[in-house]
């Protein structure tokens, strides 16, 4: 394939490294000091989008690809109110869209055993439930977008709480999400049942980036040639 990577920080460059090693080609790199190279005639070079910027101008750039004609895969997160409506377009445009608050292999199978752990307590009152994410300090968002999936899937399967804060909370209906940035770690998640007689707890621990990479690029080869809005679960076969 031939792939445009919008977004060219530390995540941008190790994808083009991937992407080149399984034997794709990068026809565009966009960053902070070319802009104006993201353009129709450049994107049209391309098979496919990859964007990893941030939470304020994922959608814009989503957004322009998917009425440009561009399939498109986004690993930005912050932006989650904005995700309907860029599923949306995909789907007038007759488009391809992909969002993923992780593409982590072993993170997407982290969030199947997380729904089924919830699904499980939500007929064991006694247990309380808090998360922790662990991230480097150059991480913008908190909490990340993999912690917020995580808690939705809580949320939705457990009668017992009603929303998730990142802060402290009294209230036993809050599901508290506690956020530490701690370098150099790449990214560690926490899910902790606790009860007055007995803890479960699951983690994931990642030791660098290249799952995220590496998943990234599979989910591009996945939707190139479709249509339609997808998830990591779709690229995975779940």
């Amino acid at each position: 394939m031939k792939i445009a990577l919008i977004g060219y920080g530390k995540m941008g460059q190790l994808i083009d490294q991937i992407a080149q090693e399984r034997g794709h080609q990068i026809v565009l790199r966009i960053h902070a000091d070319n802009r104006d190279e993201f353009s129709k005639e450049n994107l049209a070079k391309a098979d496919v989008a990859i964007e990893f910027t941030g939470p304020h101008s994922a959608f814009d750039n989503v957004r322009q690809c998917l009425e440009w004609g561009l399939p498109v895969v986004s690993g930005s997160t912050g932006w989650n109110e904005q995700l309907p409506e860029a599923g949306k377009l995909a789907t007038e445009r007759a488009g391809a869209f992909l969002h993923a608050s992780n593409f982590s292999i072993g993170v997407n199978l982290f969030f199947e055993v997380n729904k089924l752990l919830a699904r499980l307590m939500n007929a064991q009152p006694q247990y309380n439930v808090e998360l922790k994410e662990i991230h480097h300090t150059a991480k913008l968002d908190a909490p990340s977008g993999t912690a917020v999936t995580l808690a939705e899937q809580v949320l939705a399967a457990l009668d017992r709480k009603q929303r998730w804060v990142n802060e402290p909370s009294a209230d036993k209906s809050d599901l508290v999400i506690r956020s530490e940035r701690i370098d150099p770690a790449p990214g560690t998640h926490h899910v902790r049942y606790s009860s007055p007689i007995d803890d479960i707890e699951i983690i994931h621990t990642a030791h660098n980036r290249n799952g995220f990479a590496t998943g990234a690029v599979q989910a591009a080869e996945f939707i190139y040639g479709k249509a339609g809005v997808f998830t990591m679960a779709d690229v995975l076969g779940f």
